[in-house]
């Protein structure tokens, strides 16, 4: 890993972009390990991953020269280098298959993730916390307490140096002033019963109107509830013979498997915010 960076850009499109990036590195001693790039014909722009090595720039001289670079494309970019895991911090409150399902991923060497910490409305999972040695914030929140509980929230987020949010099956809605701070770096996962199922115990709604399909979609948090732009989704085939029971099971299967890969790819820097929907480089 060492020497390795992914850089992922988005600009305007225009004739030799992918020519002018390729050389860009190779003029650097850089050697391009994957890439590929999108158009978008609706919004005339340009996006592009290209995972690469570069032993002869310092991290620092190379980040100037992109910089000098991208501005005669107009690009807007990141570069990040893969032997840095992404510091995460995982909120939760009582239903926690996606956060054992993280933490599993993440120590069996499945998720470049750094998980700094655990935050959770409710004292469930310190136990689960304490096994892989997360340091664990319980911190209730009431309509009253609401906004000194997201400042508390913040504070960790920004102690840990977070680069990555995940709500897993965290159940508060957070402010405005909350997805605003975190736009772009905070991820979470809900059953696709939405809108059609919204409000308490989905999955017993949708046994009572006999459903065929069930799944979960993994999106980025904005301010327009469970409408933020969507990263993954799956789908499981139910029928007649399943009871609630079942129906959870399948459906708490989905949602861990979908905001895995959400996670991952965000991780590994294949997911690019488009307006108000994402380009995913699997």
């Amino acid at each position: 890993m060492k020497n390795s960076y992914v850089l992922t850009l988005s600009c305007p499109d225009r004739r030799g972009i992918v020519h002018a990036v390729s050389g860009f590195l190779l003029d650097r001693g850089g050697n391009i390990e994957e890439a590929a790039q999108f158009n978008d014909h609706d919004t005339g722009l340009f996006f592009m991953r290209v995972q690469f090595t570069c032993p002869d720039l310092a991290p620092q001289d190379l980040r100037d020269q992109l910089n000098a670079f991208a501005s005669g494309f107009e690009m807007r970019w990141s570069l990040n280098p893969l032997a840095e895991p992404m510091k995460t911090v995982i909120f939760v409150s009582k239903e926690g298959h996606c956060l054992n399902d993280l933490l599993f991923r993440w120590k069996s060497g499945l998720l470049r993730l750094d998980v700094r910490a655990i935050v959770s409305n409710h004292r469930d999972f310190y136990q689960l916390a304490a096994s892989y040695n997360i340091p664990f914030h319980h911190i209730p929140v009431t309509a009253a307490t609401k906004e000194q509980a997201e400042a508390r929230q913040l504070d960790i987020i920004e102690q840990e140096g977070a680069e990555l949010v995940v709500l897993a099956r965290y159940m508060q809605i957070l402010s405005d002033n909350m997805c605003q701070k975190l736009a772009g770096r905070a991820i979470n996962i809900h059953h696709s019963f939405l809108p059609s199922f919204k409000g308490a115990k989905p999955y017993y709604q949708a046994h009572d109107r006999g459903v065929k399909l069930i799944g979960a979609t993994a999106h980025y948090v904005t301010a327009d509830l469970d409408e933020g732009p969507i990263i993954e989704q799956d789908v499981a085939r139910v029928d007649h013979t399943y009871e609630v029971e079942d129906l959870t099971a399948t459906g708490r299967d989905t949602e861990s498997q979908v905001l895995a890969r959400a996670v991952k790819w965000h991780s590994d820097h294949r997911v690019l915010l488009n307006g108000h929907k994402t380009v995913v480089f699997q």
